[in-house]
Order: C-alpha cells, then sequence, then structure tokens
C-alpha cells in the first residue's frame, strides 16, 4: 500500500491519526464512540474466554454422561449461536441506529450468562443446560459484525490497520482478562457457596459466567449513555455526525463494484484461521489432562495462566502489526502468520518413547474407585482415558512442545486475524459494511462450530497425530489460497486508481 502516514506509534487507546481539528467535537465525539466499540470487543472476548478453560471439568461434574466429543458441540455451539445471529445484527446495523441490535444483543448475552450459572441445578440433562446457554452467549456476541462494521466506516483508510489492530488488541485484553479471572476464580473450589434465597451455587464454574453478565451490564450503559454515530470517508473528510446511517444515505457514494472474488477470498482465510485457533483453544484443556495427568482444577489454574501468557504475547503482535503492515504491507504479514502458525502445529506432533499415564493404572485401586463412587471428589484418575486407545501406542507430548507451539500459535494467530479483517475492510470499501462484516463473522463463527467438533472427534478417536497433522494440511491450503489470490486482495481505492499502491 502506498505511505499514507498512519501513525504507527499510537497508543492504544489514543486516537490513530492527527489532524488540525483534533478539537472539534465531532472528531473526539468520533473517537469516543469507537472506544466504546474497543470496549464492546472486548467484553465479547471475555465472555467466551471466561469459561473456555474450565467448560470441560464443569460439564464432567454437573453431567457424567458427557464426553470429549460432546465438549466439541460445547464449544461450537457459542460459535453456531454467533454465525446465525451476525448477518442478522449487520443488517440491522445498517438500516438502523446501531445502538440498537447492540444493546438487544448484550441483553441477549447477559440472561444466558446467568442461565450457564443455573445448569447445574436440573435433576436431569444437565449437559444440554449448558449446551443451549452457550449457544445464546454466542447469539448475543453476534454483534461484532456491528462492531467492526461501525469502526470501519468511523475511520479513514489511513486509520483502519491502526484501528482494527486496537481493536484486535482489546479483544487479546479479554483473551488475557478472561482465562485471568477464571484462573483465579478456582481458589473458590468445586462446592463454593451456596446463596440459598437465589437458589444458586456460586464455585469456579459458575462465578466467572456472573462476572460476566456484571460487564455486560456495564456494556450496555455505555452504548446508551456514550456512542453516538459517525462516518467519514476514506480520505479521512467530511466526518457526519447523525442519529443513524441509512444505507439509502450512502449507495450513491461509490458506483465501483466490490471485487466478489477477493470477499470470498477473505471470507474463505478467515474461516481457516478461526478454524485454526478453534481447535488449539478446544483442545488444549483435554490435551494437557490426557499428556500431562492434570487434574481438572490444576487444568483451569494452568491452562488459565498460559492463555494469559499467550494473551500479553498477543497484545504485542498487535501493536508491532501496525508497525509491519505499514512498512511491508498487509498481505505479507498475513502469509507471514500462516508460515508462524504452521511451526507451532508442527512442534506439537507426538515423537519419542515417553508415553501418556493411562487412568486405568488407578483405576486398579479398589478404594478409589469406590471413593469416587461416592461422589466425595477427593480422589480423581488422572491421565488418558483407558476408551481412547491411541493413548497405548502414541507418545506423549511434552510440556516443553505445548509451551513452544502455544508461543508461536499466540505469534501467528493474533497476526493472520487482524490482517484478515482490516483487508477485509479495505476491499469493501465505502458502502456500508453491515451485512458484509456479518458474513464474515459468520464465516469465522462457522469455523469455530466445525473445529472443535472436527477436532474432540478426531482427537478421541485417532489421537493428536491426525489431529495436528490435518490443521498442519488446512495452513498449507490457506497459504496456496492467498498466493493464488494475492493480487486481488486490495484496497477499494486501489483498486479503482483512487491511490496508488
Amino acid at each position: 500500500m502506498s505511505h499514507l502516514d498512519p501513525d504507527d506509534t499510537t497508543p492504544l487507546l489514543r486516537d490513530d491519526a492527527s489532524s488540525d481539528d483534533s478539537q472539534d467535537e465531532d472528531y473526539r465525539g468520533r473517537w469516543r464512540s469507537i472506544r466504546v466499540m474497543y470496549f464492546t470487543m472486548f467484553l465479547s472476548s471475555v465472555g467466551f474466554t471466561i469459561v473456555i478453560t474450565s467448560l470441560w471439568p464443569y460439564l464432567q461434574k454437573i453431567d457424567g454422561s458427557a464426553d470429549a466429543s460432546f465438549l466439541g458441540w460445547m464449544v461450537a455451539a457459542y460459535s453456531l449461536g454467533q454465525m446465525v445471529a451476525s448477518p442478522l445484527f449487520g443488517l440491522w446495523s445498517n438500516h438502523r441506529p446501531r445502538r440498537e441490535p447492540l444493546v438487544c444483543s448484550i441483553f441477549i448475552n447477559l440472561a444466558a450468562n446467568i442461565y450457564y450459572a443455573y445448569a447445574c441445578l436440573p435433576k436431569t440433562n444437565n449437559k444440554y443446560h449448558m449446551l443451549m446457554s452457550r449457544a445464546f452467549v454466542g447469539f448475543g456476541a453476534g454483534n461484532v459484525a456491528v462492531v467492526r462494521s461501525y469502526v470501519a466506516g468511523a475511520t479513514s483508510l489511513n486509520e483502519r490497520t491502526g484501528a482494527m489492530a486496537n481493536m484486535s488488541a482489546c479483544q487479546a485484553l479479554g483473551f488475557i482478562l478472561g482465562p485471568a479471572l477464571q484462573a483465579c476464580l478456582s481458589f473458590i473450589g468445586e462446592n463454593g457457596v451456596t446463596v440459598k434465597f437465589l437458589d444458586l451455587q456460586l464455585n469456579m464454574y459458575t462465578t466467572p459466567a456472573l462476572l460476566a453478565a456484571v460487564f455486560g451490564l456495564i456494556n450496555i450503559l455505555l452504548v446508551l449513555l456514550v456512542l453516538k454515530e459517525h462516518r467519514v470517508n476514506e480520505d479521512g473528510k467530511h466526518i457526519r455526525s447523525i442519529n443513524y446511517i441509512s444505507e439509502v444515505d450512502i449507495l450513491d457514494e461509490s458506483v465501483e463494484a466490490i471485487d466478489q472474488v477477493a470477499v470470498v477470498t477473505s471470507n474463505v482465510l478467515f474461516f481457516i484461521v478461526m478454524f485454526i485457533f478453534a481447535v488449539f483453544e478446544t483442545i488444549a484443556t483435554p490435551l494437557s489432562m490426557d499428556m500431562f495427568a492434570w487434574t481438572r482444577k490444576e487444568a483451569v489454574l494452568y491452562n488459565g495462566i498460559i492463555m494469559v501468557g499467550i494473551g500479553f504475547q498477543s497484545i504485542l503482535v498487535f501493536l508491532l502489526v501496525k508497525a509491519a503492515a505499514t512498512r511491508f504491507g498487509d498481505r505479507p504479514v498475513l502469509l507471514a502468520g500462516f508460515g508462524i502458525i504452521f511451526c507451532g502445529f508442527i512442534i506439537l506432533l507426538p515423537w519419542g518413547n515417553h508415553f501418556p499415564k493411562i487412568q486405568w493404572a488407578d483405576l486398579k485401586n479398589n478404594s478409589l474407585v469406590s471413593q469416587m463412587s461416592e461422589g466425595n471428589g477427593t480422589v480423581e484418575p488422572t491421565g488418558c482415558p483407558y476408551e481412547q486407545t491411541w493413548c497405548q501406542t502414541t507418545p506423549a507430548i511434552y510440556l516443553a512442545q505445548y509451551i513452544s507451539s502455544d508461543f508461536l500459535i499466540g505469534v501467528g494467530y493474533p497476526a493472520c486475524n487482524v490482517m484478515s479483517y482490516t483487508l477485509y475492510s479495505k476491499i469493501l470499501g465505502p458502502k456500508p459494511q453491515g451485512v458484509y462484516m456479518g458474513w464474515l463473522t459468520a464465516s469465522g463463527s462457522g469455523a469455530r462450530t466445525l473445529g472443535p467438533v472436527f477436532v474432540s472427534h478426531v482427537y478421541t478417536l485417532l489421537g493428536p497425530r491426525w489431529a495436528f497433522g490435518l490443521i498442519c494440511g488446512m495452513v498449507v491450503l490457506g497459504v496456496i489460497l492467498l498466493l493464488s489470490a494475492y493480487h486481488r486482495l486490495i484496497a477499494f481505492s486501489v483498486r479503482h486508481g483512487r491511490i496508488v499502491e
């Protein structure tokens, strides 16, 4: 891209471009509203990650009939709900004030988190109550499409990469805070305390969801009190601050067509990026419990700490991405991100002569079986379940492999993530992006629906070699697609000759 003098040193929550009218109220109001969108993205991320590391042990605790395959559906339910909601909220935001779909979606999210906390109460089918609550949390998270379209329409082409990187950094902050809060709250324990008049159990599994509901209430207040509608052209001029922007009002801003091949390619690339990360985040807890013989509580705590580390690392990557994209371009950064992710999964492939501990070694102790049958929770079997027959023939993954893979994926994923939808927003140009962003979010949600189901089944039946080997193949396909469409993944203004690349 041409040098459009973006300010790459802009702090995370500072305005991303300097201007002679920086003291103008419209300008300041525009960035206040963008920051509300940053915060909304942050809370959306918190709402997902705050329970992700405890999802599997909570499921095991309240419904013994659930297996690792059902965990895949549990994680997928969130994304399936988001996939359905994203185009709907995107369409709504194109024709009505954006605070309407935002408030509605956040309220759904809030109510669903409360439902999740009460999923342990029914006498039967607890796993299905958990499944439904996560689906509704995901439905509420469909507002990500509205957030992205708002930021795309409220920033100039100069500001776009920086604003998208900032938004991704806020998402990463949520990614950090969610597991960190879950790790801290793990000290409440599995039993916790009971609030009798509410018939509510406050423990290490339910308290994080209730905290996410409180965050949702704060978000609703910010949207109602602070958010205003703003739009700028791609050159950063003609700032408009209005009650809402109708699609009809701005359809004539550009008669040039959007490159639909680039649109479809971007959606496929985003699908691959999100599929890869969905696999990673889904399998982390079961993999670590199988390979390192961690207990449920240890898995929640240690994976929470690891996720926090990845989150901090991701923030640094997001800040570096702005500078890298300015110097090398968006597409090379995206390509480099895919390469790093590939290395991360290659490292995770099992090797050596060390095999995982098998749970039947514990079950030989009859007293332990008695204790577990009584449900007193004092001891639990650890290691790889004997039902997973590959545990006997597949070498264990070393902790150093696991952490090294986490590090590399924590570098590659954020680079691919922010570059995918930054390129996408530039390809779309000045037209309303609500519906298009809805489809992008839906493609990512589709990936997060299929990814957990895929990995939970393949991992359970065939083991980590097949699961991670197939992911490496998918990364290679993504690189081939990116290279084949490389010349078309350019900004709308560049394609139509308004700006020279």
